[in-house]
């Protein structure tokens, strides 16, 4: 966990049911048709993030709802809000570049990512969301080893 047994900013936090694996429809299968990238794709992609501080995935603490994530296939733009658990989160910039690097990863390049905190549920919201939103912060951010180990920690699939 983080550093050298600090204590939990959010001990006890809620834990939300993780909805079931989303059937494939024939239509998904079919390769003849455009695959055009959904909202649920999306968060598919994100909901099993593991959080920085807990055991636990961003869809089991509802930081991350499929209802807030919007997706323009047609423009390439993919919007994503997350809700950090408590508002003093001191994760969050952390949170919201694991969503981001695990976006980039996974999207082709044509897509635009803007990944920002839920309005109003984070004290330090705007500045979070203002290094979110830079792309020079965000390179330098992951050329940081310590701190791309732990994004790689937050993306690894838990065994």
């Amino acid at each position: 966990g983080p550093g050298g047994g600090a204590p939990l900013e959010n001990a006890n936090p809620l834990i939300y049911r993780r909805s079931g694996e989303r059937p494939v429809t024939a239509r998904e299968e079919d390769d003849e048709l455009p695959d055009s990238i959904d909202d649920r794709e999306i968060f598919d992609l994100i909901r099993s993030i593991n959080d920085p501080e807990h055991p636990l995935t961003l869809e089991e603490l509802n930081v991350v709802e499929q209802v807030r994530v919007k997706v323009n296939d047609a423009e390439s733009t993919v919007a994503v809000e997350f809700t950090p658990t408590i508002p003093h989160c001191s994760m969050a910039t952390l949170i919201g570049l694991s969503i981001k690097v695990k976006l980039i990863r996974s999207l082709p390049e044509r897509f635009k990512l803007d990944v920002h905190i839920t309005p109003g549920t984070h004290a330090s919201e705007h500045a979070v969301n203002k290094q979110l939103a830079d792309k020079e912060r965000v390179a330098a951010a992951l050329e940081n080893s310590h701190l791309l180990e732990v994004v790689n920690q937050c993306l690894s699939a838990r065994s």
